[in-house]
């Protein structure tokens, strides 16, 4: 089993960083390979919006934009399970894990019958640092996300600097889980 996780803050020393490193520490101790992606170190640029709306993501499932987001995609579709960690800001998830989520989206959605992630199983983490409000919020946007990419949301964890503590320790349990097929 291979389990791949996406963090979205740009701090990789963090708040995000840290509870999606928890996440694998519980999958690598159930034996899982693991593999942590810090999305703001790599090149993913927005959506340009090709054509009428939609361009080769809709007819061909690729992107024409020469950047690091297929390389990323060939990650994900190697990988067993995923968890995706995202910094909130104003309440909703960062201005990166949108740009890429969206972009994801368009190449994903219109191809359903092909999409290697039909039922990969997701841990979904939403991290709000500072008042720690605006958590859950994200998350349902983030959760959103996944089901218009169709992979099977395994957890969905709002954690705050206030509930850190608690919430790094069950990440562990839930990697752990996740790397052992749900049990």
């Amino acid at each position: 089993m291979k389990v791949l996780a996406i963090q979205a803050s740009a701090n990789k020393d963090g708040l995000t960083s840290s509870l999606a490193q928890a996440a694998l520490e519980g999958a690598k101790s159930a034996g899982a390979k693991i593999e942590l992606v810090h999305l703001n170190g790599m090149e993913i640029n927005s959506c340009k919006v090709c054509g009428d709306g939609w361009g080769k993501c809709r007819t061909d499932g690729l992107c024409i934009q020469d950047d690091q987001f297929q390389i990323l995609r060939d990650t994900i579709s190697e990988a067993d399970a995923l968890v995706f960690a995202v910094p909130v800001y104003f309440h909703d998830i960062s201005e990166t894990a949108k740009s890429f989520l969206d972009r994801w989206r368009r190449c994903e959605w219109p191809h359903e019958d092909k999409s290697v992630l039909k039922a990969k199983p997701v841990i979904g983490i939403a991290a709000a640092g500072g008042s720690g409000g605006g958590a859950v919020k994200a998350l349902q946007s983030l959760e959103n996300y996944f089901i218009w990419l169709r992979l099977s949301v395994f957890d969905l964890v709002p954690a705050t600097r206030f509930n850190k503590e608690w919430r790094l320790e069950g990440l562990k349990a839930a990697g752990r889980a996740l790397s052992e097929g749900g049990r």
